[in-house]
């Protein structure tokens, strides 16, 4: 099934010893929310309205990710009623696909206790994988029974991404969730970077020469020895400048008046 959904690869457009970074991404949901039709839809832009309910396969293609390189391994998971033998693609995945149909209030709230697992999961082992909700078959507005609104309170509740896509019509909407999905490993990835020690180095100058000095010895003394700093590196440091208040009176013209005065400071400018 692989090799029937993935793009080839060839020997030639990449060596062997550089392997492309990977990004796995499990698609949960319940029976009927098109988590199959999303994952041939993204991989060969095709639409495919039957499928196999019992079949799970896992697909790879290599895509380019805002200008870089990445292995996509997704996960077509065939759960039937809810979440079950969950252990398959909790520590395989980076990243997961809760998918829900617009037009099913039941796949909707099949979604809550996917999302329940996953939070579970994420406290249980200290690693977070993004999640992202998604309503599918925005194709059939027409008898759709979960309003946006409640699906971006459920993500908000979860904390997740939400987007609403057409696996019928919309490859562009489609691609988009897949890649931004790998986006947002690589965000979770930066975050996880163990953080690098800052030095400042300070440039100081070298402390001053100790110059020995020998006292000659007078009336059997013993010799002493004192230390002197040299102040051969040393300068006068100058004295603090003192500011005079001066008084600037205006014109002549103006001198009959009682004439406005400026206080300034003396050696400043004014702009």
């Amino acid at each position: 099934m692989s090799s029937m959904f993935g793009k080839p690869r060839t020997s030639s457009e990449r060596p062997p010893q550089n392997p492309l970074p990977e990004c796995n991404v499990a698609i949960l949901g319940c029976r009927g929310a098109g988590k199959s039709a999303l994952t041939v839809k993204f991989l060969t832009k095709r639409f495919i309205s039957e499928y196999d309910p019992n079949l799970e396969d896992t697909y790879s293609s290599e895509e380019l990710v805002d200008q870089q390189p990445v292995l996509l391994k997704v996960m077509d998971t065939a759960d039937q009623d809810g979440p079950g033998n969950c252990e398959r693609y909790l520590c395989w995945a980076s990243a997961f696909l809760v998918v829900y149909s617009i037009d099913s209030r039941r796949s909707f709230e099949g979604c809550q206790r996917y999302l329940e697992v996953l939070a579970l999961h994420a406290r249980g082992c200290q690693r977070r994988c993004p999640v992202l909700l998604l309503g599918n078959k925005l194709d059939m507005e027409q008898y759709r029974q979960v309003p946006s609104a409640e699906g971006m309170s459920l993500a908000s509740r979860f904390g997740c991404l939400f987007h609403e896509v057409s696996a019928c019509q919309d490859f562009a909407g489609v691609q988009h969730v897949f890649h931004e999905a790998v986006r947002e490993v690589r965000r979770q990835a930066e975050w996880n970077l163990p953080v690098r020690p800052l030095f400042i180095s300070e440039e100081r100058p070298c402390p001053p020469v100790a110059t020995p000095v020998v006292l000659p010895t007078h009336h059997s003394l013993a010799t002493c020895t004192f230390n002197t700093l040299s102040t051969v590196n040393y300068k006068e440091i100058p004295s603090v400048a003192q500011a005079k208040l001066v008084t600037v009176k205006s014109s002549r013209a103006q001198s009959k008046r009682k004439a406005p005065t400026l206080t300034l400071l003396k050696g400043f400018k004014i702009f």
